[in-house]
C-alpha cells in the first residue's frame, strides 16, 4: 500500500474516492466545506434531506459523475462535544471498514482538520495525523498465511491524507503512526503464528533477522547451556517439560548518545501455555499461543525504534519457553534458586510466567536502565478486575507510572494502575523457600506483580500486565497488537 501526504487544493485533486467528515451539527471542517461548493451544495441538500447525518462512525457512499472524484464516502464525526480521541477512533476504523475493500484504487483521506474536544485544532494536527496514519495500517492487517484459499487482492493501492500543509512536523507525525501501526501488525504476525511454528528458538531467529534487516539493532541469544551456567534456574524450570529449549533473546537499539542509560523492556515469551504439570482446562486452550503477547508487543516496539530511529537507547529482554507437562516437568513443590539467589516454592505451574520474568528483571540490571518496563500476559485475574479495555499497571515509582497512564490516554492504548502495597506481599509466604509463586485467589495481579517487585529493586520499574488487551477471543479472535502505541509513545516521549 502507498501511503503519502497531500496539501493540495481538495477541488483539484483526481481521486477515485474522497473522504470527507461530517459533524452531527456543529462547525464544518474546511475540507468539507470545500467538497461541498466543488459539488454544488449536495452535501448539505442530502444532510438537509436526511440522507446524511453525522451520527458519529456513520459511513455513506456517494457515487459521483463529472467530478473529480469518481465517489465520495462520508463518515460521520458526532456532536463537537462528544467528540473524544475514542470516538473519533471509532469513525476511522468505520471509515476504513468501507474502504478498504470497496471498488477504489485510490482514495484521498480529509479528516485530519476534524477538530476533537478539548484540543486545539492547529497544535493538535499532528497528532490526529498521528493516528490516522496507525489506523491505516491497524485496519488494513490480515493474517491469511495459512489459508489454502487466499483472500482476492484489494482494489485499493493508495491512500493519500490530506493535511494543513507539508512541513518536517507533520510529515513525521504521520509516518510515525504509519510505522506504529506496522509494529502492531507485526506484534498480531507474532501473535497469531500457531505454536507448532512460534517456539522459543523460532523467537531468537526472528529477533536476529531484525538485526539483519536493521543495522540499528544488535541481538545477541543465550541458550539453555549459557543460562544454566549464569544461574537461571527458573527460567529452565518452566522450558523442563518441553522439547522445545527456552532461550533469553537480547536486543539493542543505541539511537542516543553513548552515555545515555537506555530504557529497557523486558517480554514473557511463553510461546503455549498447558499450564505444565497444573494442567489447564481444555476449552479455550488455543489461545494460550498468545500467551507470547508481551514478548510480541516488544518485538513491535523495537521494530518502530528501528524504522524511525530516535535519539533513545533501548534494550529489549524476551524470556522465552514453553510449558509443557512432560516426565521432566517441573511439579507443584519444586523449589528452585533464581538467578537473584532467592528461592522460589513452585506452588502452581501455571505460574509460569512470573518465573521466567523474575530472571530477566534480575538479568537486565547489567544495563543500568533509566527505567525497566515489563509486559505479560500475566493473570486471568486482571481480566476479572478490569476487562478487555484497559492494561493492568503497577509500578515502584509514581513517576513512572504516570509517564506511562498519560501515553496510554494520548494514544487510546490505556491501562489503569493497581496498587502494590507492601500488604500484599505476605501473601507471597512459604514455609521451605523465600517465596512461593503464587499468593491465592484474592488480589492475583497485584501478588504476581509483588512477586515480580521482588526482583525489581535496584531500578524503576513498571509492569503491564496486558492478559485482557493482548488479543481477543471468538468470532473476532486475533491478537490486537497492544501495547505497541504505549510503548512508543512513551519510549518517544524520552527521545532526545
Amino acid at each position: 500500500m502507498n501511503f503519502s501526504l497531500s496539501s493540495k487544493a481538495i477541488a483539484a485533486t483526481k481521486t477515485d474516492c474522497l473522504v470527507i467528515g461530517l459533524p452531527e451539527k456543529g462547525t464544518w471542517p474546511d475540507t468539507t466545506t470545500q467538497a461541498d461548493e466543488t459539488l454544488g451544495g449536495l452535501i448539505k441538500q442530502l444532510e438537509k434531506a436526511g440522507d446524511l447525518t453525522g451520527k458519529n462512525a456513520s459511513v455513506n457512499t456517494i457515487p459521483l459523475v463529472d467530478q473529480p472524484w469518481q465517489r465520495l464516502v462520508v463518515v460521520g464525526t458526532g456532536k463537537d462535544a462528544d467528540r473524544t480521541p475514542a470516538n473519533f477512533r471509532k469513525a476511522l476504523i468505520a471509515m476504513m471498514g468501507a474502504l478498504k475493500d470497496g471498488p477504489s484504487k485510490n482514495a484521498l483521506i480529509c479528516l485530519a482538520d476534524t477538530a476533537l474536544q478539548g484540543e486545539d485544532a492547529v497544535s493538535n494536527e499532528e497528532a490526529r495525523l498521528n493516528l490516522i496514519g496507525r489506523i491505516l495500517e491497524d485496519q488494513l492487517y490480515s493474517f491469511t498465511g495459512f489459508k489454502s484459499e487466499k483472500p482476492a487482492a484489494r482494489k485499493l493501492k493508495k491512500v493519500t491524507v490530506q493535511a494543513s500543509g507539508a512541513g518536517k512536523a507533520l510529515k513525521d507525525a504521520f509516518n510515525l503512526g504509519l510505522s506504529t501501526g506496522r509494529g502492531m501488525n507485526y506484534t498480531k504476525d507474532l501473535g497469531n503464528t500457531p505454536p507448532n511454528i512460534c517456539h522459543p528458538v523460532w523467537l531468537a531467529e526472528q529477533a536476529q533477522a531484525m538485526a539483519k534487516e536493521h543495522d540499528c539493532i544488535k541481538t545477541e541469544v543465550l541458550d539453555e547451556k549459557q543460562m544454566e551456567k549464569m544461574g537461571m534456574n527458573t527460567i529452565l524450570a518452566v522450558g523442563k517439560g518441553s522439547k522445545q529449549p527456552p532461550r533469553l533473546i537480547v536486543m539493542e537499539y543505541r539511537g542516543g548518545k553513548a552515555k545515555d542509560k537506555p530504557y529497557v523492556l523486558v517480554g514473557k515469551g511463553i510461546t503455549f501455555d498447558t499450564g505444565g504439570i497444573s494442567l489447564k482446562p481444555g476449552e479455550g486452550m488455543d489461545e494460550m499461543k498468545y500467551d507470547m503477547g508481551g514478548s510480541a508487543s516488544v518485538f513491535g516496539a523495537m521494530k518502530v525504534l528501528a524504522e524511525t530511529k530516535p535519539k533513545i537507547n533501548v534494550v529489549a529482554v524476551i524470556a522465552a519457553a514453553e510449558n509443557m507437562p512432560d516426565g521432566g516437568a517441573s511439579r507443584p513443590g519444586d523449589i528452585v534458586t533464581t538467578l537473584s539467589g532467592m528461592t522460589v516454592e513452585i506452588l502452581n505451574t501455571d505460574a509460569e510466567g512470573r518465573l521466567v520474568l523474575c530472571d530477566a528483571l534480575t538479568y537486565v540490571k547489567k544495563f543500568d536502565p533509566a527505567a525497566v518496563v515489563d509486559m505479560a500476559t500475566l493473570t486471568g485475574a486482571c481480566i476479572i478486575a478490569l476487562g478487555n479495555h484497559a492494561t493492568g499497571l503497577l509500578s515502584n515509582n509514581d513517576e513512572l507510572a504516570n509517564e506511562l497512564l498519560a501515553a496510554g490516554e494520548r494514544t487510546g492504548d490505556r491501562a489503569w494502575r493497581l496498587p502494590l502495597w507492601d500488604e500484599y506481599q505476605s501473601q507471597l509466604d512459604s514455609n521451605f523457600a523465600d517465596m512461593a509463586n503464587i499468593g491465592g485467589r484474592p488480589a492475583g495481579t497485584i501478588t504476581a506483580a509483588c512477586f515480580l517487585s521482588r526482583f525489581a529493586k535496584d531500578y524503576r520499574w513498571a509492569h503491564l500486565d496486558i492478559a485482557g488487551t493482548a488479543w481477543n477471543s471468538g468470532k473476532a479472535k486475533g491478537a490486537t497488537g497492544r501495547p505497541v502505541p504505549l510503548l512508543v509513545d512513551y519510549l518517544m516521549s524520552h527521545a532526545g
